[in-house]
């Protein structure tokens, strides 16, 4: 047989798009791409990157808008006011193909780029929210935790806020150790008796670093995608690990961590306090950012 012909020409768009959506592996559709000019045109025209990127990642569907509106992933050579329908198509091929080939099954550690805000803390600077990225409690003879300021409510919550290493992972757990105080009599643990993760996205402009500003922004200026359950904590100055219902897709980079109930005392004052070392870490699936 000298000449088989262009099967997507042959079969037509339907019967083409359920064969090639029967692909496993981005790679191979970018691989179908290259092809030809024919084959790369009815690729973009179809949306088959997007196909196969919900095809192989579900849970992203929900939020699929978010991705395309705001541009949470940047493509080369992509102009934000681009508005043609077929550059738009195009972009939205770059968008996807680039997403499905990026997630890496990867669990790192490593995952927290700044601490951005507290809702309180005591005495700043030497109490932040940046002493939670330490790896330990103490540094050099200094000890080194968050604390929020003192409420004679035990029921006042807390929340710090972080940004991520890259725009878009996906969590799995998520660890938060208290602090217990050494230093003080009956070494107390100033734990809170719940705890709650929230994961979202920036809405429009940059976030200062500020620990001594109020938590109001949040509400303004990021979107919640994700809130966990609330979990209980346990009252000891150990690494608590809590595994999320089902591994969740953070869209955006950003964490938030509320501390939910007051439990000690602080003797010195009759104030209740939630005191933190080692804050956030988690053990997520990566994707990196572009």
């Amino acid at each position: 047989m000298d000449y088989c012909g262009d099967f997507i020409e042959l079969l037509g768009p339907d019967i083409s798009t359920k064969i090639l959506m029967n692909l496993v592996s981005p790679s191979d559709l970018i691989r179908v791409s290259l092809v030809s000019s024919s084959w790369h045109q009815f690729v973009i025209e179809n949306g088959l990157g997007k196909q196969l990127c919900l095809k192989l990642f579900p849970e992203i569907s929900g939020i699929v808008h978010t991705i395309e509106m705001n541009n949470l992933i940047d493509t080369v050579g992509h102009k934000q006011d681009d508005c043609d329908e077929l550059e738009c198509l195009r972009k939205n091929h770059r968008i996807y193909t680039l997403l499905a080939r990026a997630f890496n099954p990867f669990v790192r550690k490593d995952c927290i780029s700044d601490a951005i805000i507290a809702s309180s803390t005591d005495n700043y600077p030497e109490e932040s929210i940046n002493n939670t990225l330490e790896p330990f409690d103490r540094i050099d003879t200094r000890a080194s935790y968050w604390s929020s300021e003192g409420q004679n409510n035990p029921a006042v919550p807390e929340t710090l806020l972080y940004k991520l290493m890259t725009k878009m992972c996906i969590v799995t757990e998520i660890h938060v150790q208290p602090f217990q105080a050494y230093f003080q009599y009956g070494f107390p643990i100033y734990s809170s008796k719940a705890v709650r993760f929230r994961m979202g996205h920036k809405l429009q402009s940059e976030m200062t670093d500020s620990s001594t500003s109020s938590n109001k922004w949040a509400d303004d200026e990021l979107i919640w995608t994700y809130t966990s359950p609330e979990f209980p904590m346990v009252q000891e100055n150990c690494l608590q690990k809590f595994k999320l219902p089902e591994p969740v897709l953070c869209i955006g980079g950003y964490m938030q961590v509320e501390l939910l109930g007051r439990v000690q005392r602080q003797e010195m004052d009759g104030l209740y306090y939630i005191w933190f070392s080692l804050s956030l870490s988690l053990s997520l699936l990566t994707f990196p950012n572009h």
